[in-house]
């Protein structure tokens, strides 16, 4: 099993910044691929929410880019509690864990006379950051990736836009649009919040710059990518100064395989309740802010916090629990630039291993696209199962010399596996071939004493069978026993080895010797490699 972890938050009920998310990093695997958790609600009975046997698969064998889920209340049938606050009342025998519903009980906060569904009182966002083994699997960049953060308003380095012209920061780079060697282009886009000069024009909201596929460029392949920083943690201290953290991760790591040395978290300051006297209360941090009151021009906006503990001494809370304040948008005769929803995904552009796909959505204003930022296609990568591979082989050896001097015989000859066949591909076929020789006529021996012996040869077969037939090679050359079989030639993939018979040596004689040695070879160890 593969463990969730999240930074402590216990006890559950101490202050808290409820709107702060925490964060985790996990692995799956072809074993380990349903993903269950339960996170408790405090102070409450028994109640949590969470999520079972949640299958982080895909059907085409793949695995889920981005998974959101609301997450709804559950009871966990251990405590009889109905409100957040109830005295412990043990369940009597245990019950089964079900879900909340809004008629459970009158006094529960989740109530409804109506019956209606329970509304989520939490999101879960699991999102793939990498693959294991595949470094340059880069995750694409969506929409969301893309948006800036609207509450950030520093200028970077070298930004030449005017003083009037109020942008977000940029956004990160977009994937970019070739995934080879082939020169493509990446995007970033920035939202323009307020115009304050109507003459001066406020352009330039998307950058493009040439790109390359990962790992084409010798700058490319030692950069780190890094997602967007996580939401800061609640604040450590419930009264005056304490310290709050924030997170992100690796969403590609270096090509030549080094570390990455960016920093993955960060601290700060922070402050909660400056008056920590005793006729002061306890309030949250500040929340979000909410959207502006205005789609264009000058409008309103607020955040809140909530108290979450009265003044010990009784007195009234003198925290100020809600602020508002201007925000700008982009003039109301600026362009508008509405689009249609995503469309589905299109087919994959292969039918097995790693392949491209693409969505789009189209203008619904009549407006010159050029003139809108919003992005009206996006690309991302597609897999599935990997392609057969067929069994390659090396070419045929040759022939190997006739393993007879005489009479019929035959050759071999044989061929390597180079590559064994995967994934369903086509298997190896033979790796080693015969095929019959014929040097010369095996002739007869001329000596007398040869011609004797062949006459007398059947009269000894009559009184005695002959343990060996007598070949007429044998009986005119006389010949050593076979000698042991070499090594083969190879450990596998089709080798030979080979034996000789060598012919016995005489003393000086005028007459010509007209036999040879013998050799046989065949094949051995033909086993695929």
């Amino acid at each position: 099993m593969t463990v969730i972890k999240t930074k402590a938050q216990w006890p559950a009920w101490q202050p808290l910044n409820v709107r702060s998310a925490p964060s985790a990093e996990f692995s799956v695997d072809r074993a380990r691929h349903l993903m269950s958790f339960l996170t408790m609600l405090g102070p409450s009975p028994d109640w949590n929410v969470g999520l079972s046997g949640e299958d982080l698969c895909t059907r085409d064998c793949g695995w889920v880019q981005r998974l959101v889920k609301d997450l709804v209340p559950w009871d966990a049938g251990t405590d009889s509690g109905v409100t957040y606050e109830s005295p412990n009342k043990p369940s009597n025998p245990q019950e089964r864990i079900r879900p909340l519903t809004s008629l459970d009980h009158p006094q529960s906060p989740f109530y409804d006379p109506s019956g209606g569904p329970m509304a989520p009182l939490a999101q879960v966002v699991v999102e793939r950051i990498a693959r294991k083994g595949e470094q340059c699997n880069t995750v694409p960049d969506t929409i969301d990736d893309i948006v800036a953060d609207i509450a950030q308003e520093e200028k970077e380095e070298g930004d030449n836009t005017p003083e009037t012209c109020i942008y977000s920061n940029w956004s990160p780079w977009s994937a970019c649009s070739s995934s080879t060697c082939d020169k493509g282009r990446r995007m970033r886009q920035r939202m323009l919040k307020a115009q304050l000069d109507p003459i001066m024009p406020c352009l330039h909201t998307q950058d493009f710059e040439p790109c390359m596929g990962p790992g084409c460029s010798e700058e490319e392949a030692s950069t780190c990518m890094m997602s967007e920083w996580i939401s800061w943690s609640p604040c450590s201290a419930s009264c005056g100064m304490g310290m709050r953290s924030r997170e992100r991760y690796v969403k590609q790591f270096p090509e030549d395989g080094s570390s990455c040395t960016l920093p993955t978290e960060e601290t700060e300051k922070c402050v909660v309740n400056e008056d920590c006297s005793p006729s002061s209360c306890v309030v949250t941090e500040w929340g979000d802010w909410e959207p502006c009151s205005v789609s264009c021009g000058v409008g309103m906006r607020r955040r809140e916090r909530m108290m979450k503990m009265e003044a010990s001494d009784g007195s009234p809370c003198r925290a100020q629990l809600a602020e508002a304040e201007k925000c700008m948008m982009p003039e109301c005769n600026a362009v508008v630039c509405m689009v249609s929803p995503w469309s589905d995904w299109g087919e994959c552009s292969v039918s097995c291993g790693v392949g491209m796909r693409s969505r789009q959505r189209m203008l619904k204003t009549p407006v010159e696209p050029s003139l809108c930022p919003d992005e009206l296609e996006q690309v991302e990568k597609c897999m599935f199962p990997e392609c057969p591979t067929d069994c390659m082989l090396s070419e045929w050896s040759a022939w190997s010399e006739c393993n007879k001097s005489c009479g019929k015989g035959h050759m071999i000859r044989s061929r390597m596996v180079k590559l064994e066949p995967q994934f369903g591909g086509l298997a190896c076929p033979e790796t080693v071939q015969r095929k019959k020789c014929k040097i010369r006529k095996c002739t007869k021996g001329s000596r007398p004493s040869d011609k004797r012996k062949r006459q007398e040869a059947p009269e000894r077969r009559r009184g005695k069978q002959s343990r060996e037939p007598v070949t007429e090679e044998s009986s005119a050359c006389p010949v050593r026993p076979w000698s042991s079989w070499t090594e083969c030639t190879k450990p596998c993939g089709g080798g030979s080895q080979e034996r000789v018979m060598n012919v016995k040596k005489k003393g000086k004689s005028s007459q010509p010797n007209h036999c040879k040695n013998k050799r046989e070879i065949r094949a051995c160890n033909v086993h695929p490699c």
